[in-house]
């Protein structure tokens, strides 16, 4: 057989890994399998308290504010804040911040010492330098005063005071800001302000009795900027509707029993509310059920089907093996209490929260589960010989095999009704397949194609055929020592797609292995006994 010098280099690169340490004979490779799990459901968020889509439509038909929240907080009663300023922690930053103001402004150390600034930037780190006309190191916490500007941290801008510490070598920046002022910069970010008035006033309380009955204890400061708490925005989030609505509910909060209402609120219940004690497991008795009739002005009412795979189960609930079924139970309301997640490796169970969050699902209110499950055989297809794929659809109708090709997707082969549906595949390279429901796409299950490989005994050699080939690409003759294929010879196709390796090795059981190369993955031919 004639072989070019790039073919004996091929060759020695190709079957180098093999050499040292040899391939361990194991049973068939197991299948290999492709799920969907299909989700329709109803709502957004956890369901407690107003909904906000529902508040909506109750002002939209002339409900005014205090009955919109006697609707979602049974027996709660206005009443005035006891709390006039709150701390806000903006940031908790590893290396530093940028304090700034466009006029000048003042900066007040631990002692009480005030020292001007003026207009323009002040990086800060942890040292807490400043530049100014006093002491260049302060020791903190550090306050900057406003002028007659804002104070901005990192660009954005905030009403109040912002207090500087160092604080587990990280720099935790506080807005010591008024009640009213740290509403205008949450209520746009948490209702679009574009809706009825009389809406905004509901979100404006329930924002403020939600931020008080949330103050953090044994903490530096009362609240989270972020989703932890509500979301805070500073001066750019602040709109003139939003304001207006605060202003015309200044001061009040919500009251149960003298005890400000842990004012919980969404987006939308799908229809109805959820009580605490469903949700949470705890009995609060303002956050019960409620009729939500209005929450069909959601575009997310109803919602799905919704496609999630597989691996982004196993990632969000930390599974080590794949997932083979999900048996959910559900609470009076409907919605999922617990989840039991089968794998191959045993069940896990979950609450319907910890699934939702770990899936992206919008609500735990899941009215429908569908699957789409598609195998293959484990290890490589053989080029031109049938491979049988396996399909199982649950919950969903008209699906679709399609297999990918240059152009796109394409369809190979259908089922009206749920059920399961096989198909054989002759295949020449490597591809993938999916299963698809209407608008509803599996992942992508890829399927490695080997070629050919025949292989006999002949006296003192092992020969054979491969297809298809590349004239030149490298076979390995491999021998089974006990657990082990070791190397027992390499050889090279030739123009006729044989080979033809002598060996020294004697009589055994060999197989011949050619590695991966022109789009297809390793092909092994059936062992072969030399005598």
């Amino acid at each position: 057989m004639r072989r070019t010098a790039l073919a004996l280099i091929a060759l020695s690169l190709a079957l180098a890994p093999t050499v040292d340490a040899g391939i361990r004979a194991v049973s068939p490779p197991p299948s290999v399998t492709a799920t969907s799990f299909v989700f329709s459901g109803r709502g957004w968020g956890h369901g407690v308290g107003m909904s906000q889509y529902g508040a909506l439509g109750y002002a939209e038909d002339g409900l005014p504010y205090g009955e919109i929240l006697a609707h979602y907080y049974t027996g709660a009663t206005l009443g005035p804040a006891p709390v006039a300023k709150l701390r806000v922690l903006l940031a908790e930053a590893k290396g530093t911040v940028t304090v700034a103001s466009e006029s000048p402004f003042r900066v007040r150390d631990v002692f009480g010492k005030t020292y001007p600034l003026p207009a323009g930037k002040q990086p800060l780190g942890p040292k807490l330098e400043v530049t100014g006309d006093g002491p260049t190191d302060l020791t903190g916490p550090v306050t900057f005063l406003p002028g007659k500007s804002p104070i901005s941290l990192d660009g954005v801008a905030y009403r109040g005071q912002l207090e500087v510490a160092v604080v587990a070598k990280k720099l935790n920046a506080i807005d010591v800001v008024g009640l009213e002022d740290y509403l205008a910069g949450v209520v746009p970010r948490e209702m679009p302000t574009a809706w009825a008035a009389e809406a905004l006033k509901a979100q404006a309380v329930a924002a403020r009795s939600y931020a008080l009955a949330h103050r953090a204890v044994g903490k530096s400061f009362d609240l989270y900027a972020d989703v932890r708490s509500q979301v805070y925005g500073g001066i750019p989030a602040e709109d003139a509707r939003a304001t207006a609505a605060i202003e015309a509910t200044a001061g009040e909060v919500l009251f149960y029993a003298d005890k400000i209402v842990d004012a919980l609120f969404h987006s939308t219940s799908g229809g109805r509310t959820v009580s605490a004690q469903e949700a949470f497991g705890s009995d609060v008795p303002y956050l019960v059920a409620v009729d939500d009739p209005h929450s069909d002005l959601s575009p997310v009412n109803r919602w799905g089907p919704t496609p999630v795979s597989d691996v982004t189960i196993r990632k969000g609930l930390s599974l080590a093996t794949p997932v083979l079924g999900l048996t959910l139970a559900r609470g009076p309301s409907g919605r999922v209490r617990s989840a039991t997640v089968t794998t191959t490796k045993g069940t896990k169970v979950v609450t319907g929260n910890e699934l939702r969050f770990a899936l992206g699902l919008r609500s735990t209110w899941v009215t429908a589960l569908g699957t789409l499950a598609l195998t293959r055989p484990g290890g490589s297809a053989v080029a031109g010989r049938p491979t049988a794929l396996r399909a199982v659809v649950k919950g969903l109708k008209n699906a679709t095999l399609e297999q990918r090709t240059p152009t796109g997707w394409q369809v190979v082969a259908q089922r009206a009704a749920a059920g399961e549906l096989s198909y054989k595949a002759k295949l020449t390279a490597t591809t993938s397949f999916r299963l698809s429901a209407g608008k509803i796409a599996g992942p992508a299950l890829r399927v490695p194609v080997g070629p050919l490989v025949k292989a006999t005994a002949a006296a003192t050699a092992i020969e054979g055929q491969v297809a298809p080939f590349t004239v030149g690409a490298p076979v390995q003759v491999q021998r089974l020592e006990g657990t082990f294929w070791l190397p027992a010879g390499t050889g090279a196709v030739d123009e006729a797609g044989t080979f033809r390796v002598e060996l020294d090795t004697g009589p055994g059981t060999y197989r011949v292995r050619v590695p991966p190369a022109g789009g297809l993955a390793q092909g092994l031919s059936a062992a072969v006994t030399l005598s």
